[in-house]
Parts: structure tokens; sequence; C-alpha cells
């Protein structure tokens, strides 16, 4: 009846393939991209990424994420049908209308 999950439970069932890419910017502004972690949950990928970020002591270097598109898009649809049912999409865009049936 009541989802009981926490964010950490939903971020660790996004699968996919996501990831960890570092950037470094040399000083005569070109850069160079390498893949530091490929993980298949979104929970590990953050969790890499914010290691990897703590870590950290050089100002020309970051880290993102990345994935595909279909994992991308299999996320996005997921949270948005869960917002939707939820009533916390309507919440948010009060412009919109919840149908009743």
């Amino acid at each position: 009846m009541f989802n009981n999950q926490t964010k950490e439970d939903k971020m660790s069932e996004q699968t996919g393939i996501w990831l960890v890419i570092e950037k470094y910017v040399y000083t005569n502004s070109s850069s160079s991209h390498s893949v530091k972690k490929q993980a298949t949950t979104l929970k590990e990928a953050v969790e890499f990424k914010t290691a990897l970020e703590k870590l950290n002591e050089q100002k020309d270097c970051s880290y993102f994420l990345a994935s595909d598109i279909d994992t991308v898009l299999s996320s996005a649809i997921k949270h948005h049908n869960q917002s939707v049912k939820d009533g916390s999409y309507y919440e948010k865009h009060p412009e919109i209308k919840k149908e009743v049936v």
C-alpha cells in the first residue's frame, strides 16, 4: 500500500550502462576525456564519481556521468510515470489538471 523505498533504493534500481568520465582541460585549452568507471547502476556510478571528486586536487580535472540514450530515457520515463502516479507531477505543474476517473 505504501511505498517505503528510500531515494537510495530507487537509485540502485536504475540499471543500464552508466559511465564516470574524467575531463582534463590542459593549459593550452585542449581537453581530454577518459572513462574511469563503467557501472550498471546509477547509485554505483554516483558513489564512484563522488569518491573521485573528493580525492581530486587538480583544478583542471572534473568528473561527470554519461549514459546511453536508452538508459537515460528509460530512467526519465520511469520517474515521470511515478510522479504522475503519486501526484507530485501535478503539484509541480499546477497548470496541468489531473484527470479524475
